[in-house]
C-alpha cells in the first residue's frame, strides 16, 4: 500500500479540488500522447478558484498560506505535472500583487485575479542577447505606451489572459532600466506559438511570444527593482512541487503496476510480483523518495512563507535573513530532488518487465518530465551557492540572468 505523506491543506479546499484533480489525472496519458494542450483543465482550475487561493478571504480569495498552497500544488503535479508549471508565472504575479501597498492599482489586479483572469510568464529571451540586457523594449510616445520584442520559455502564456514580461525602457538621461510589463495576450500585435520542443513537460506552452508594438497600460510597467524579493525562491518552490508530485505519481504507478501484475519470472522470488522481496525493496525506495520529496518541498515552502511574512518590512534585518533562508532552503531541496526524483522514475522500470516500456502506458513521461524540471536553474550552480553559504556564510544571489556574456560578444566582434 502507498505510504505517500498526506498533504495538510485546509480540508475544505482539498475536498473541493479532489474530484477535479481526479478528472485531470484520468486524461493525463491521453493528453501527453496526443500533445493535447490542457486548456480545458486550466479553465476548470481557474473556475474552481485555483488562481486566487493565495488572496486573502476578505478580498475574495482562498486565504491559503504558501505551505497549504504548496501541498495542493504537489497534488496537482501528481495528477498532471504540466499544470503547476503552467501556473508558475501566475503564482508569482499573485505574490507581486500581494506585496503591493493598499491602493487603487492593487485593488484593480485583485479584482481581475478573483474574477479568474490568468497571468503567464515571459522573461527569457534566446539568441545573441547579452546578459543583463533586454532586447524587448517598452516605449511611450504621445501618451501611448507599447512593447515590442520576442520572448521564449513563455510558460503558461498560451493559456493566459496576460503575460508578465521583462523589457528595457529608456530613461530621460538616455540610459535604460529593466522593467516588467503586464501585456494582454489577446491584444493586437501578440502572437503565441506552441513551439516548445523539450522532451518533457511538453504541454506547458513554454514556447515563443512575439510582441509587435502592443499597446499596454502605463500603470502596468514597473522597474524590475520593485519586484518582491523572494521571487526566485518562489519560482524554484513551484518546480520543487512539480518534482514532489512526479515522485508521488511514480509511487502511485509503481504500486498499481506491481499490484496488478500476474506475470512473473521463474528466477524471481515469488509466484506473484507483489510478493517478490526484491521488487518490494525497489518499491520501498521509490516510496521513500516520494516521502522525502514532499517533506523537503514543504520545508522549503515554510521558508518562503517566512520571506512573504516580512515582505512589507523591506530593508530590515529580519527581511534579509528570511530571504536568505528562502533562497538557500529551496536550493538545498533542488540539489536533492534533481537527483532523486529522476532516479525514482528510472527505478520504476526495475519493478516491471519489458511491457513496462509500452508507449500505451507512457510511464517514461515521469523521467522525461522530472529530468526537464531538473534542468531549470542549473543545479550545479545551486550546489556551489549552497556550499559557499555553508562554508563561508556568503549570501546567495537573489536575481540572475542567462544570455551571452558581454566579454564574449566583444571578443567575437574583435575577431570579425
Amino acid at each position: 500500500m502507498s505510504t505517500t505523506l498526506e498533504p495538510t491543506a485546509e480540508p475544505d479546499v482539498r475536498e473541493r479540488f479532489t474530484p477535479l484533480l481526479q478528472r485531470i489525472a484520468a486524461g493525463t496519458v491521453t493528453r501527453e500522447q496526443d500533445h493535447e494542450l490542457p486548456r480545458d483543465q486550466v479553465r476548470e482550475l481557474l473556475d474552481a478558484g485555483f488562481g486566487r487561493l493565495r488572496i486573502p478571504v476578505e478580498e475574495g480569495g482562498g486565504g491559503l498560506d504558501l505551505v497549504e498552497f504548496t501541498d495542493l500544488l504537489v497534488d496537482l503535479a501528481a495528477a498532471d505535472s504540466n499544470l503547476p508549471q503552467i501556473f508558475r508565472g501566475h503564482i508569482a504575479w499573485v505574490e507581486q500583487v500581494l506585496s503591493l501597498p493598499v491602493g487603487e492599482y492593487r485593488s484593480r489586479w485583485i479584482a481581475r485575479l478573483v474574477a479568474g483572469e490568468m497571468v503567464g510568464n515571459s522573461w527569457s529571451e534566446v539568441g545573441d542577447g547579452v546578459t543583463g540586457e533586454q532586447q524587448t523594449i517598452v516605449t511611450t510616445r504621445d501618451g501611448r505606451t507599447a512593447i515590442s520584442g520576442r520572448k521564449y520559455y513563455t510558460t503558461g502564456t498560451i493559456y493566459a489572459d496576460w503575460t508578465d514580461a521583462t523589457a528595457r525602457r529608456r530613461l530621460p538621461d538616455g540610459t535604460y532600466e529593466v522593467v516588467t510589463a503586464l501585456v494582454p495576450v489577446r491584444g493586437r500585435g501578440v502572437r503565441v506559438s506552441d513551439d516548445w520542443d523539450g522532451f518533457g513537460q511538453q504541454l506547458t506552452g513554454t514556447g515563443t511570444l512575439e510582441l509587435d508594438d502592443v499597446e499596454i497600460d502605463a500603470d502596468d510597467v514597473s522597474p524590475f527593482t520593485t519586484r518582491f524579493r523572494y521571487q526566485t525562491a518562489l519560482y524554484q518552490l513551484v518546480l520543487l512541487a512539480v518534482h514532489a508530485g512526479i515522485a508521488a505519481a511514480v509511487e502511485r504507478d509503481t504500486a498499481h503496476e506491481v499490484r496488478t501484475r500476474t506475470r512473473s519470472y521463474t528466477h524471481g522470488l515469488a509466484p506473484l510480483v507483489r510478493n517478490d522481496a526484491q521488487v518490494l525493496s525497489v518499491a520501498g525506495e521509490i516510496s521513500s523518495i516520494a516521502f522525502t520529496a514532499r517533506s523537503l518541498t514543504r520545508a522549503a515552502a515554510q521558508a518562503v512563507q517566512s520571506a512573504a511574512d516580512t515582505a512589507h518590512r523591506p530593508g530590515t534585518a529580519a527581511d534579509r535573513a528570511a530571504n536568505v533562508e528562502a533562497e538557500i532552503r529551496t536550493a538545498q531541496a533542488q540539489v536533492v530532488l534533481s537527483d532523486t526524483v529522476p532516479r525514482a522514475a528510472t527505478l520504476l522500470f526495475n519493478t516491471l518487465g519489458a511491457s513496462g516500456t509500452s508507449r500505451a502506458r507512457d510511464l517514461d513521461r515521469h523521467w522525461r518530465n522530472a529530468r526537464t524540471v531538473a534542468s531549470h536553474n542549473p543545479v550545479i550552480y545551486k550546489q556551489r551557492i549552497v556550499g559557499d553559504w555553508s562554508v563561508n556564510g556568503t549570501e546567495p544571489p537573489f536575481v540572475w540572468d542567462v544570455g551571452t556574456h558581454a566579454s564574449v560578444v566583444q571578443a567575437e566582434g574583435a575577431t570579425r
